[in-house]
């Protein structure tokens, strides 16, 4: 009999895991409180990269992510996913130095520009650097419409999808049973936590410590324009990219601004700087803003594992979940179904946070 699995969360790490799942054949539950894509997705820049200040064992995490969102574009054909490369110049001289000669030694296809050749990567660009950094290989994945195409997918082999609230976890003799929601107690031979923001609560209901914080980030979306951007850009305080319906979407780095007191006013400053930016771009229209709320670990780095002396229970929490999903819902299945811990996950455990 195929194990039966409850996700908890519908975000683009829930939807990855939901799906990996049921390509494999379990029986998988999603819950869910609100829309596809959850808090922390709708919200994303959705930027797919191993980007500069991490040690090299996240890098190969993260390089591996990529390569696996190109798997996933294999079996799910009209995925919403384009390499369209970054150009990069928000780092000193001397760091954009360290970054692109310790990524290029790691095999990161990383190199550095002239003003001449990023003009001509980006020729609507008002202001460019002497020197920028360009990645060809990194790419980005319109956050919802990826989530909703993985959960479709699930449901297509299967999964169910309900909307109802997780009120706590259920344990039975040390291990976790399944869930109580809004809705009634629903049983699962094991439970995994990947509700992003609302992790720890649910978390916190089997006495697991989930430590996590959830900075702010305001994202400035443009009415749906004609193409001025054909990739990432990553200028001095001011990260921007075009999506797929033609909106150019901004923060002051990619996580998004701080709202500050007043999130209208740091919108529309944030909007006139990126208009500014802009060649072509007078006729730009703030649309809205997001302030997104990102799940991050204290640490910086993802939790995806077991809980440590409470059997029946994974937990897979993170900031870059749209780099991390595939790979974070590859590995998570084979570590579910399995028993297999993908090695790359070794430094990623809950345990490392025990004192």
């Amino acid at each position: 009999m195929s194990k039966k699995i409850i996700v908890i969360g519908a975000g683009i790490i829930g939807a990855s895991i939901a799906w990996h799942l049921s390509k494999a054949g379990a029986r998988v539950t999603v819950i869910t409180d609100g829309a596809a894509g959850g808090v922390a997705t709708p919200n994303s820049f959705a930027w797919i990269n191993a980007s500069w200040g991490n040690p090299e064992p996240y890098f190969r995490l993260r390089t591996r992510a990529m390569a696996e969102w190109s798997r996933l574009a294999l079996d799910l054909p009209g995925l919403p996913l384009a390499w369209c490369g970054g150009l990069c110049w928000d780092l000193s001289a001397a760091d954009m130095v360290t970054y692109a000669r310790e990524h290029s030694s790691w095999g990161y296809g990383i190199e550095r520009v002239d003003r001449a050749r990023a003009a001509r990567i980006e020729p609507n660009l008002m202001e460019l650097p002497d020197a920028a950094l360009h990645v060809a290989e990194e790419g980005v994945a319109e956050p919802v419409a990826a989530t909703k195409a993985l959960l479709a997918d699930a449901e297509r082999r299967g999964g169910r999808i309900i909307a109802s609230t997780v009120t706590a976890l259920v344990q039975t003799e040390g291990r976790i049973t399944g869930v109580d929601t809004s809705h009634g107690l629903v049983a699962a031979d094991e439970v995994v936590i990947a509700a992003g923001v609302g992790s720890p609560d649910i978390a916190a209901t089997a006495g697991i410590n989930l430590p996590i914080e959830t900075p702010p980030g305001l994202i400035v979306h443009s009415r749906p324009y004609e193409k001025l951007l054909n990739g990432l850009v990553l200028a001095d305080r001011l990260h921007m990219r075009q999506t797929a319906e033609g909106r150019i979407i901004a923060g002051s780095d990619f996580g998004g601004a701080d709202p500050g007191m007043d999130p209208q006013a740091t919108a529309r400053e944030l909007f006139a700087a990126m208009k500014t930016m802009l060649r072509g771009g007078d006729g730009l229209e703030l649309d809205f803003h997001t302030v997104g709320y990102r799940p991050t670990p204290i640490d910086g780095f993802p939790i995806i594992g077991r809980a440590e002396g409470m059997d029946g229970l994974y937990v897979a929490v993170m900031h870059s979940g749209i780099t991390l999903a595939p790979a974070v819902g590859l590995f998570a299945t084979r570590e579910i179904l399995d028993g297999e811990r993908d090695p790359l996950l070794a430094p990623y455990g809950l345990s490392r946070f025990a004192q």
